[in-house]
């Protein structure tokens, strides 16, 4: 099997264009070096697909959040495609193991940067969607985000108490209550977007996202109990 074969059985998607796949792993400076002409590398690519993702992530989360606002989704929304969180997307699949790269990127670790994988990521969204269209790229992009579109809460009202429900388990289980911690708080004031890390016996464990600093403890304690639900003593 060689390495295209490999990320298109991660990806879970075979190209019928196999040239759209290695252009949109063609970085400029191998196409620089290789003489290739200056459509070949995937610039022109990552432009489209920072279009694409935008477009089906906006669509994901007003299905899936019809009760926000258009602030709300603004903010979720430009989370979910922030580099920070592409670039996790481009983890997932080993995507810098992929890359196609000058000798200077590659002396200088340009398969771990993360500009290069967000790009890259961006790039393969686009070449999936000129190689198939709407419907089958938005079905890969549902796989990378629908997780985290579930999981970041709007309100503490509109959420189990989960929070109790963690500290009634670690009572059980003899152990202290878990504390929260507040370790991001991303956009203005009234339309943060924050991230909160769960700790039991001082570790953290799990963290959360919302649009209150409640709902994201809520969140957080949701993801600890997952967790510890496979201890069978939970």
């Amino acid at each position: 099997m060689n390495h295209l074969d490999e990320l298109e059985q991660i990806l879970r998607y075979r190209f019928a264009r196999r040239e759209l796949l290695e252009q949109a792993l063609t970085h400029s400076s191998f196409a620089n070096e290789n003489n290739l002409g200056p459509m070949e590398d995937n610039e022109r690519l990552e432009f489209l697909g920072d279009a694409i993702l935008g477009f089906l992530v906006s669509e994901a989360l007003c299905e899936a959040r019809p009760n926000l606002s258009e602030g709300q989704l603004s903010k979720l929304k430009g989370f979910l495609v922030s580099s920070a969180n592409l670039v996790q997307c481009a983890e997932q699949i080993r995507l810098g193991h992929y890359l196609r790269l000058g000798k200077g990127e590659e002396k200088t670790g340009g398969r771990g940067k993360q500009a290069l994988l967000v790009n890259a990521f961006e790039a393969l969204i686009a070449a999936i969607y000129l190689d198939a269209g709407v419907e089958r790229v938005r079905d890969i992009i549902l796989r990378f985000f629908t997780v985290q579109i579930n999981e970041i809460t709007d309100a503490a009202g509109h959420v189990p108490d989960f929070k109790s429900a963690l500290q009634e388990g670690l009572q059980t289980r003899g152990q202290k209550p878990a504390d929260y911690k507040l370790i991001d708080a991303l956009g203005p004031d009234h339309e943060k977007l924050f991230t909160v890390e769960v700790l039991i016996d001082d570790v953290a464990v799990a963290e959360g996202r919302g649009l209150t600093k409640k709902a994201a403890e809520q969140a957080a304690a949701m993801q600890a109990m997952d967790l510890l639900k496979t201890d069978a003593d939970f």
